[in-house]
C-alpha cells in the first residue's frame, strides 16, 4: 500500500482547547469591561466640565445680567435724548406740510389746492366746460391734473393716522377719481377733434390718417381708414426719429369700414383700484420694545453718574434743534430732561415710544399691517390678484371708433356734417355677431416697453373688465415675447384696454443688505436681490437712485438715477417702474418670510438709524435661525467713506437686550453665546459704545435729526430683517 493521504485539515493551526477558548473569552470581556469603564470615565467627565463651563457661563450671564440692570435707567436716558430726532423730524415735516399749504396760498398763482374740495371742484367744472380741445392744450393740462393727483396721493401716503382722518382720506381718494375720469373725458374730447380733421393728416403714401403725438405721460397713436383699401391689414406707429412704438393688426372685413383705431398709452394707471387703508394704525405692543429697569438708582454716585450722562448729550442736541425747529409740542423738552430722575423714565419712555410710532406715516403703517392670510379665493382663475401682480409701464387703451364725417370742397366751399354725438365706439360685437366665422375678426395688437421701466421676466397680459372693474387675463393668445427689442405682440377677440403685469415679489426675499456711512449726514444703502443690485444714497431728508443693475443690464432706470427725492417719492417712483424692493400689506402672503416680532423689528430700525451716521451694517445669514424675538446682523465702526478693510462683527438684539455674538459669519452652527470681553446692554448704541472712537460717538450725537428719520424710513419701507 502507498503512503495514507493527509486529510485537507491537516498540516493548518491545532484547534485552540476548550480551556484556552475560555480565557480568551475572559479576556476579550475584561477588555470590554475596561473599556466601557474608560468610556464612562470619559463622559462622567465631560459631563462635569460641561457643567461646570455652563456654571461658569451661568455665573457670567448672571454678573452681567445684574450689571446691565443696574444701568438700565442711564442706558434709557441716553437713548431717549438721541430718539429726541424722530420727534424732532416729524414735528419739521408737519411743519413742512403746513408751509407748503401756506405757500401755496400765497402764491396765488391760479393752480387749485386739491385738498381743498371748493378750489378743486371749481377747477374741475371749468375745465369741464371749456371747448378749447386742441391735442396740445388737453396734454399740457393733463400733466397739471397728474401733479394734482399725485399730490393727493402723497397727501394721503406721507400724513400720520393722527394728521389725516379716514373720512380725509376717502375725500381724497374720491377727488383723484373724479379728475382721473375728467382727464380720460378730455383725452376723448381730443381725440375726436383731430378725427373731424382726419383727411388733413393723411399721409401721402397710404392716403389714411397716421397721427403719433408723445409727451412725458402719454403716447397716442391714431390711424384713420380714409381710403378703405382691403389689401390693407397692419399698421405700425412711429415716432419722429422713426422709431417704432405700437401697432395693430386689423381683421379683413374692417378694412372697407370708416372705422378709426386709437392706441392711447397713458404711462400711468388710472383704472387699477384705489389703495385701500386700515381705518386705524396696526396695534403694537409698545411696552414690548421697552426694557424693564431697575429700582431708582440711589445715592451721590448714581446722581453724578445721572448728571454726566446729560451733560455729555444735550449740548449737542439742543442747539441742533434751536437751529430747525422746537420738538414737539407733547414730547418732554431737552432741558426738562435735566431735571429727570430714574424712576420716572419709564412713564416718559412708554410716551416717547408711543409719539414716535404715531409720528410713522399712513404709507408705513399700511406695510406693517398683516391682514387674514385665508382671504376668500377669486373668484375665477383668470381674474388678475393685484395683491401679487403689479401694472408695470401704464396702460394701453386700444379702441375702434367711429370716424366722424369728414370736411368736404364743395363749389369753394368747405362742407361738413356736425354730429353732436361726441366720440363714438365702433359696434364691434354686433359686426361679429353678424359674421358665422367670428376668427375673421381676431385682432393684433403690439406694444413697445418703455425704457423707464423693468421687466425682470416675459409679462403677464391682462385686459381690462369695464363691468367687474378688474384685470382679467382670459380671450388673449398668440403672444410673441421680444424682450431684447422691448415688444410684445398678441392676438384678442376684440379691442381692449391692456396692460403689461409682473409678479410683485420677484425681487423679494432679497439675498442681503448694507447700509454704510458716505460721509457727514450721508448712508450709502444697498439692497442684493435675486435679479438686481440697487444703491440709494442717503443725504439729510433726500435720497437718490445710484444704480440698479443686473447681470445683462448694468445700467437701469437712467431717468431716476441722479435725482434727490424724499424716500416716499422713491419708494413710488421705484415700484412704478417695476423695481419693488418694498413690502406691503399682503407680501407676507406670497414671500418666504422671515417674521419678527413687530416691536424687535421697528425698535431695531430705531437704534440702527440713530447710529447710521458712523456705524456700518449688514446681513448676516443667522437671521434665519436666532427665532422669531431676536433679530441678527453684522455692524462696525465706519467713519470713512472707502475703508481699507471692514471688521464686521455679529450682534444680537431683542429689543430688551443687545449682545454682541460669539459666532462668526462662517461658524458651523448657530450661538446665542455672549463674545468673550463683552457685556449685556439695553441698547445696540450702547454696546456699540464699548468699542467705538470718540470720533463715531460724537459724529453719532451730532447726527442731523432729517437725517436719521431718512433712514429709518428707508429701513421701514424695506424691512431687509424680515425680508432678506
Amino acid at each position: 500500500m502507498g503512503p495514507k493521504k493527509k486529510s485537507a485539515g491537516s498540516g493548518g493551526k491545532k484547534k485552540p482547547s476548550k480551556a484556552e477558548r475560555l480565557r480568551m473569552q475572559r479576556e476579550e470581556e475584561e477588555r470590554r469591561l475596561f473599556e466601557e469603564q474608560q468610556a464612562r470615565l470619559r463622559a462622567e467627565l465631560e459631563e462635569a466640565e460641561r457643567l461646570e463651563r455652563e456654571r461658569i457661563e451661568r455665573e457670567k450671564t448672571e454678573r452681567l445680567e445684574a450689571k446691565d440692570q443696574e444701568r438700565r435707567g442711564l442706558e434709557m436716558a441716553e437713548l431717549s435724548i438721541l430718539e429726541e430726532n424722530f420727534l424732532i423730524a416729524s414735528k419739521w415735516k408737519a411743519d413742512y406740510r403746513t408751509s407748503a399749504k401756506w405757500g401755496h396760498y400765497l402764491a396765488c398763482d391760479g393752480s387749485p389746492d386739491p385738498t381743498v374740495p371748493r378750489e378743486i371742484n371749481t377747477f374741475m367744472s371749468l375745465w369741464q366746460e371749456d371747448k378749447n380741445n386742441d391735442i396740445q392744450i388737453v396734454l399740457e393740462k393733463g400733466n397739471r391734473v397728474l401733479e394734482l393727483i399725485q399730490k393727493l396721493q402723497f397727501s394721503i401716503l406721507d400724513a400720520p393716522y393722527e394728521e389725516l382722518t379716514s373720512d380725509e382720506v376717502a375725500q381724497y381718494q374720491d377727488t383723484i377719481q373724479k379728475l382721473q375720469v375728467l382727464l380720460h373725458q378730455k383725452y376723448n374730447d381730443a381725440t375726436e377733434q383731430l378725427l373731424k380733421q382726419a383727411s388733413s393728416y393723411a399721409e401721402s403714401e397710404s392716403g389714411n390718417m397716421e397721427v403719433v403725438i408723445k409727451d412725458a405721460n402719454v403716447t397716442l397713436c391714431i390711424w384713420a381708414n380714409l381710403k378703405k383699401n382691403p389689401r390693407f391689414r397692419n399698421q405700425i406707429f412711429r415716432d419722429e426719429e422713426r422709431v417704432p412704438i405700437n401697432g395693430f393688426d386689423l381683421p379683413k372685413p374692417l378694412t372697407i369700414c370708416d372705422i378709426a383705431v386709437r392706441i392711447l398709452h397713458t404711462h400711468y394707471d388710472h383704472l387699477s383700484p384705489l389703495e385701500s387703508f386700515p381705518r386705524e394704525p396696526v396695534k403694537l405692543d409698545i411696552l414690548a420694545g421697552i426694557p424693564s429697569l431697575a429700582g431708582p438708582t440711589e445715592g451721590k454716585e448714581g446722581n453724578e453718574d445721572q448728571k454726566s450722562v446729560k451733560e455729555s448729550f444735550s449740548g449737542t442736541h439742543e442747539g441742533q434743534s434751536n437751529q430747525a425747529v422746537k420738538p414737539h409740542t407733547s414730547a418732554v423738552s431737552i432741558k426738562e430732561k435735566k431735571n429727570i430722575v430714574l424712576d420716572e423714565i419709564p412713564a416718559e419712555i412708554y410716551e416717547r415710544k408711543s409719539m414716535i410710532l404715531n409720528s410713522v406715516s399712513r404709507a408705513q403703517f399700511s406695510a406693517l399691517n398683516f391682514p387674514d392670510m385665508d382671504d376668500e379665493p377669486l373668484p375665477e382663475d383668470y381674474i388678475v390678484d393685484l395683491h401679487q401682480f403689479m401694472p408695470v409701464g401704464g396702460v394701453y387703451h386700444f379702441d375702434a371708433l367711429k370716424l366722424p364725417p369728414q370736411a368736404k370742397q364743395v363749389k369753394g366751399w368747405t362742407m361738413v356734417e356736425v354730429l353732436d354725438t361726441g366720440l363714438e365706439s365702433c359696434n364691434y360685437n354686433a359686426l361679429c355677431e353678424e359674421s358665422e366665422d367670428t376668427s375673421l375678426y381676431i385682432v393684433g395688437l403690439t406694444v413697445n416697453l418703455l425704457d423707464s421701466v423693468i421687466f425682470f421676466e416675459e409679462p403677464l397680459i391682462g385686459r381690462w373688465d369695464t363691468k367687474g372693474k378688474y384685470w382679467r387675463t382670459d380671450s388673449i393668445g398668440d403672444v410673441a415675447y421680444n424682450m431684447k427689442e422691448r415688444e410684445v405682440s398678441f392676438k384678442m377677440n376684440g379691442f381692449n384696454t391692456v396692460t403689461l403685469l409682473q409678479d410683485a415679489y420677484l425681487n423679494m426675499p432679497y439675498q442681503s443688505w448694507e447700509l454704510r456711512p458716505h460721509g457727514v449726514d450721508q448712508a450709502l444703502f444697498t439692497v442684493l436681490t435675486t435679479f438686481a443690485e440697487v444703491h440709494i444714497q442717503v443725504q439729510k431728508n433726500q435720497c437718490m437712485l445710484i444704480s440698479v443693475s443686473t447681470m445683462e443690464e448694468p445700467d437701469l432706470l437712467s431717468n431716476l438715477r441722479g435725482i434727490w427725492m424724499p424716500p416716499l417719492a422713491l419708494t413710488v417712483a421705484l415700484r412704478r417702474a417695476g423695481m419693488n424692493i418694498f413690502p406691503a400689506e399682503y407680501s407676507a402672503k406670497y414671500v418666504s418670510l422671515n417674521k419678527k416680532s413687530l416691536s424687535t423689528e421697528l425698535t431695531c430700525y430705531q437704534q440702527m438709524a440713530l447710529v447710521a451716521s458712523a456705524f456700518a451694517f449688514g446681513w448676516s445669514k443667522w437671521n434665519w435661525k436666532c427665532g422669531e424675538d431676536q433679530v441678527v446682523f453684522k455692524a462696525c465702526e465706519h467713519l470713512e467713506k472707502d475703508p481699507a478693510e471692514e471688521n464686521w462683527t455679529l450682534y444680537m438684539f431683542n429689543a430688551q437686550r443687545s449682545q454682541q455674538l460669539k459666532i462668526t459669519e462662517d461658524s458651523e452652527a448657530f450661538s446665542k453665546a455672549i463674545a468673550d470681553e463683552s457685556e449685556f446692554h439695553s441698547t445696540l448704541f450702547h454696546l456699540l459704545k464699548d468699542t467705538a472712537s470718540e470720533a463715531a460717538l460724537d459724529r453719532v450725537k451730532e447726527a442731523h435729526y432729517l437725517f436719521v428719520d431718512c433712514v429709518y424710513q428707508l429701513l421701514m419701507a424695506t424691512r431687509v430683517l424680515s425680508y432678506a
